[in-house]
């Protein structure tokens, strides 16, 4: 038992939900930055993805940052309120969406026409991140399971991503007992 306990201890593991990261807490964060990184769907399709067909030439979502080189993509567990919120910050990098920061907003002023914020209650993060039927991207914006701000435009465009951007949710565990602080 305390070898299993010390090799945990060493590789990282948590022993107990307890010792895990807060759901959605900074840790949390840079968890998802790098399971965003991991999805190709997230860092190419993101770039691929033609969101604009009116302009010549089009543009991509990535592109579309108000001229700043970066998105934000925000969240928060909705029991734990808008003070709890995360940030992820992703750029163009050589041609892929990559997710370059996360953790607690850094100060950075949201553009609700390129940025997102969204916030769920538990459950339906979780149904989200499991891709549950009834919980896709699409479905949870129109149920009103995901409370999103942001260009909805945009991210109906580019549904796939989106949808793979809320199984990230599902795929970073982290202890639901208690808010971010």
């Amino acid at each position: 038992m305390y070898k299993k306990l010390g090799l945990m201890f060493l590789l990282g593991a948590s022993a107990s939900p307890a010792l895990a990261d807060t759901y959605m807490d900074a840790a949390w964060a840079k968890k998802a930055c790098n399971a965003w990184n991991a999805s190709p769907v997230l860092t190419k399709q993101l770039v691929d993805v033609d969101i604009n067909e009116e302009v010549a030439g089009g543009y991509s979502w990535i592109n579309n940052d108000a001229k700043r080189g970066y998105k934000l993509v925000q969240m928060y567990r909705s029991k734990c309120g808008e003070q709890t919120k995360v940030q992820l910050i992703i750029q163009n990098k050589n041609g892929a969406a990559m997710c370059v920061a996360a953790g607690k907003p850094d100060g950075k002023k949201m553009n609700f026409n390129v940025d997102y914020l969204m916030h769920a209650s538990d459950k339906n993060w979780a149904c989200m991140g499991r891709g549950s039927f009834g919980c896709g991207a699409m479905g949870a914006m129109m149920t009103g399971k995901l409370k999103f701000k942001g260009p909805k435009g945009e991210a109906m465009k580019v549904m796939s991503p989106f949808e793979a951007f809320l199984k990230v949710a599902g795929k970073v565990p982290g202890d639901k007992a208690s808010c971010p602080k």
